[in-house]
């Protein structure tokens, strides 16, 4: 009598959710971003990206020997981003090193570079996902927030050699004010051919400090509005705000994962928690990234909230997105807050049904806000 086996399955979203579990105390760096380059063929205008021709980029035997290091201490998904990381001649090279190290490669691009040939590797050994950035449905949005004549046709020239590969695409967008009419007209078009479509309304100064993104920024109560005319997200803060959580009492700057299970690599080889920090800085040029990791998670850990910290007790933690890094790169402060983000948060509340929004951080009232947001 033949004997039948049956193989357990699960959801992705539970293995993951199982590992992330499973690691979340031991500082292991599960979840690592490595920045090929901060060049690109576009000029947009929201971009936070800072190219210094000054340095010098990581060479393909030096970031070999990164990604050694990182899949040696525990990393298992793998962003490869930039910039446009396409613009690296060696990115088939890189690529394919990485993927023989056994990651979970999620690789960010414009699409518009993306060729025939690239795409031969990635249909062979395909990526976990590639998320491309559209920003407008039509060519007069698209290149007015590029700067770069042509670039529309290129990319959905790329999109659409992508997915006569049937590889795994999603696409985005940074909402902003040159393009939020725009916004649904994206989605549509992106859900109409299968693909998963998200947007972001939070655009954060360039890397250098300089705020020229904030010049297209959508205002607060424009960008909760957004959220609240696409019925996914709609729901999505409305089952949010049924469950909120109370702030966290440890007392811990970073309440996320940057510096404890997840990390960031720069072009010019210094790790960091997150793309947003510029603080807590190691070269792997000159160490490993073993010796670095564990500083940098030494020095993370230790990171108090000061007494008078606007997010230390605050009741809108569970709706908003505030970190250190949004801090650092708005004040040039890791302890203080964007005030921009407070504002979406306390609006994000009344709209999506999570109260009054009265915080012990003795944030913004309403009127205030929306005071604000028409200034």
């Amino acid at each position: 009598m033949e004997r039948v086996h049956s193989v357990p399955q699960e959801t992705y979203t539970a293995f993951s959710n199982s590992i992330h579990s499973k690691v979340l105390e031991k500082n292991i760096p599960i979840d690592g971003t490595i920045e090929l380059t901060q060049r690109c063929n576009l000029k947009c205008v929201q971009c936070y990206c800072c190219h210094d021709p000054s340095k010098r980029e990581l060479s393909y035997d030096e970031i070999c020997r990164i990604l050694d290091e990182i899949a040696e201490a525990g990393c298992l998904w793998l962003l490869i981003t930039g910039g446009e990381p396409l613009l690296r001649p060696d990115f088939l090279d890189i690529y394919m090193y990485a993927k023989k190290k056994g990651f979970l490669i999620t690789l960010f691009t414009n699409a518009t570079l993306v060729t025939p040939e690239i795409l031969d590797h990635l249909s062979k050994y395909p990526p976990f996902s590639i998320e491309v950035s559209v920003y407008g449905a039509t060519k007069e949005i698209y290149e007015k927030i590029t700067g770069v004549t042509g670039s529309f046709e290129s990319c959905m020239a790329g999109i659409k050699l992508i997915l006569d590969r049937k590889l795994p695409l999603k696409l985005k967008t940074m909402a902003m004010a040159l393009n939020h009419h725009e916004v649904s007209q994206m989605k549509e078009w992106s859900e109409g051919m299968g693909i998963e479509f998200r947007f972001d309304a939070m655009l954060h100064p360039k890397l250098t400090g300089l705020k020229d993104p904030w010049d297209v920024r959508l205002s607060p109560e424009d960008a909760v509005a957004l959220d609240g005319s696409d019925q996914k997200k709609l729901d999505a803060w409305r089952e949010v705000c049924k469950h909120p959580w109370e702030p966290s009492q440890n007392g811990r700057l970073f309440t996320c994962g940057a510096g404890k299970n997840s990390f960031h690599i720069d072009p010019y080889g210094y790790l960091r928690p997150c793309d947003m920090m510029r603080t807590f800085s190691y070269d792997l040029r000159k160490h490993s990234f073993r010796e670095a990791w564990v500083e940098m998670c030494s020095a993370v850990s230790v990171e108090k909230a000061p007494g008078d910290y606007k997010c230390r007790g605050c009741k809108m933690t569970f709706i908003c997105n505030q970190c250190p890094g949004w801090g650092f790169l708005e004040n040039g402060d890791i302890y203080s807050i964007s005030e921009n983000m407070c504002d979406v948060a306390q609006l994000r509340a009344r709209k999506f049904g999570a109260g009054s929004g009265n915080t012990k951080g003795g944030m913004s009232n309403e009127e205030e806000i929306l005071s604000k947001a028409q200034r």
